[in-house]
């Protein structure tokens, strides 16, 4: 291990003007004056590929405390039901937080059995600050513009660096968005989703999330446990966590799941010949890093990019045959084109994420409280890339804003909920995203829940995926509220994962990644649904 810089840095500093938080009771409760939305007006916006979908908006206060003040819109998305048998709106939430729910409708409702999503309005929303909802958060344009410093901060300079971006990046936030930012959190998406569920003149809603949707549907239904018809949560952020903790075992998790693709990639030594033994693979992975950090790959992928690009791999190991393809292109022939064409396909962020991380840090920073003392962030950083030192930095440096954010920080929502009907989980044992404990926590904290387990599986986001016996517990849950009932502190059922991918031809490319069934559908998902908190 290297010999780690001193401490230049005191105490992180507070912002100027932090906005003081109202009392957790005040915010979780129902305010006395009711905002009522009108009902929205669909219009149709369908493609080729979906042509029934519909496109609205609703409008809802900024500040739900005060639900005769401002208000800011809601862009949602819709495909009708069908069938004569009408079991009400399903919400979708990919995640993030920050991510947009507005083409996950549709992928909701084509990847579902045409007789099960029939009966459903499938209903996709962007949550306040996303996407086409307005405002639309945007910090600072370009923050993960190429090349970054390196994320490890192996000398007291770098490290000065890195923390000079978040720190421009906190007080960008304060600057533009002042008004707004006490107002993006968790509870306040909660609200907003219920004056969904009044525009839409529902009673009652059922709600299917993937990943941080897990947990804004988990506070939905302890804010409003009898407007819950039907909940089915899918790769389980762990609520003892919100958010710092949970960062630090994701960060653990992802260095084993990059471990995995290591070993695939030794396996598979015929195609990529970059040896038998993972851990020389690993070897010539970080040699390849070191080798960026010096001079990036066109220009455009250093050390940090890297990290970018093999990130989503830890998501889902459908990208591992691109991935391992860009790496031995780059090791063994010396060819950064496969490398830069990966970093452009699967870790380069565009406008759209530029925005999604806007508000996925100011969800994060207000929801929970983080350590304001950068030297906790560089003790806890530094222990945990002792041992697994993948993401350990690159992942504190993107939540590292928290550190120096301009509101105050509420209190975590405690999710547990002996009010509901049946509800269904999904979890998969290896999942670094959201580890397999938090799946199993929130298996004991909604009475009556059901958990589904992939044994054995790495990928974040499962169900709709290509694994069929998770999606038969979907399908039958969705259909008539069936759950799997099995022992009481285990898992009810237990479906074996999906075979692992085979190398590509010569002639496939990151480039052609598949974006159906199977593989494409997982890709699919995959683009939609990610994960960083």
């Amino acid at each position: 291990m290297r010999k780690r810089a001193a401490v230049l840095c005191g105490a992180a500093l507070v912002v100027a003007g932090s906005v003081t938080a109202a009392p957790a009771d005040a915010r979780t409760s129902h305010p006395a004056a009711v905002f009522r939305a009108a009902k929205i007006s669909w219009k149709k916006c369908g493609t080729t590929e979906h042509p029934t979908l519909q496109c609205g908006t609703v409008k809802v206060p900024l500040d739900h405390l005060r639900p005769s003040g401002r208000q800011i819109t809601l862009a949602l998305s819709r495909v009708p039901h069908t069938a004569k048998t009408y079991q009400g709106p399903l919400l979708v939430n990919p995640g993030g937080p920050g991510g947009s729910g507005l083409s996950l409708a549709s992928f909701v409702a084509s990847a579902l059995p045409q007789a099960v999503a029939a009966q459903y309005d499938v209903v996709g929303f962007d949550p306040r600050g996303v996407g086409e909802s307005s405002p639309a958060l945007n910090c600072a344009p370009g923050h993960f513009k190429t090349v970054r410093p390196d994320s490890v901060p192996a000398t007291a300079a770098l490290e000065q660096v890195n923390l000079a971006r978040v720190r421009s990046y906190a007080a960008a936030c304060a600057k533009k968005y002042a008004d707004v930012l006490p107002h993006i959190d968790t509870v306040d998406a909660v609200k907003d989703m219920d004056t969904i569920r009044g525009a839409l003149g529902a009673r009652q809603i059922n709600y299917f999330g993937y990943s941080y949707g897990t947990y804004l549907g988990a506070v939905y239904a302890k804010l409003f446990p009898e407007r819950v018809r039907r909940l089915v949560l899918d790769s389980i952020v762990d609520p003892d966590g919100i958010w710092y903790e949970d960062n630090l075992q994701q960060d653990r998790a992802f260095d084993a799941r990059h471990r995995a693709f290591m070993a695939w990639v030794a396996r598979n030594d015929a195609a990529y010949r970059l040896g038998t033994d993972p851990a020389r693979v690993e070897a010539e992975w970080y040699g390849m890093r070191a080798a960026l950090a010096l001079k990036p790959a066109a220009g455009k992928v250093g050390a940090s990019e890297l990290e970018d690009t093999f990130m989503p791999g830890g998501y889902y190991n459908g990208y591992w045959p691109y991935l391992a393809q860009a790496f031995a292109a780059y090791v063994k022939d010396g060819k950064t084109g496969p490398l830069v064409e990966a970093y452009e396909n699967f870790g380069a962020v565009d406008a759209a994420g530029d925005n999604g991380y806007s508000v996925y840090s100011a969800v994060q920073c207000r929801d929970a409280a983080w350590p304001r003392d950068w030297r906790q962030w560089r003790a806890d950083t530094w222990a945990v890339y002792d041992k697994a030192p993948f993401m350990a930095w690159n992942n504190a440096w993107y939540n590292a804003p928290c550190a120096f954010w301009p509101t105050s920080a509420e209190r975590p929502v405690d999710i547990a909920n002996r009010d509901l009907p049946p509800v269904l989980l999904f979890q998969a044992t290896d999942d670094a995203a959201t580890p397999y404990e938090g799946g199993v926590r929130v298996h004991h904290l909604l009475k009556g829940s059901s958990l589904v387990v992939e044994e054995g599986g790495g990928n974040h986001g499962i169900s709709l995926s290509g694994n069929a016996c998770l999606d038969e517990h979907l399908s039958a849950y969705l259909r008539d509220g069936t759950v799997p009932r099995g022992p009481a502190d285990g898992a009810d059922a237990v479906c074996r994962k999906v075979p692992d991918p085979k190398p590509l031809n010569a002639k496939a490319s990151a480039a052609t990644a598949p974006r159906g069934t199977g593989a494409a559908r997982g890709a699919a998902l995959h683009d939609l649904v990610r994960f960083r908190g």
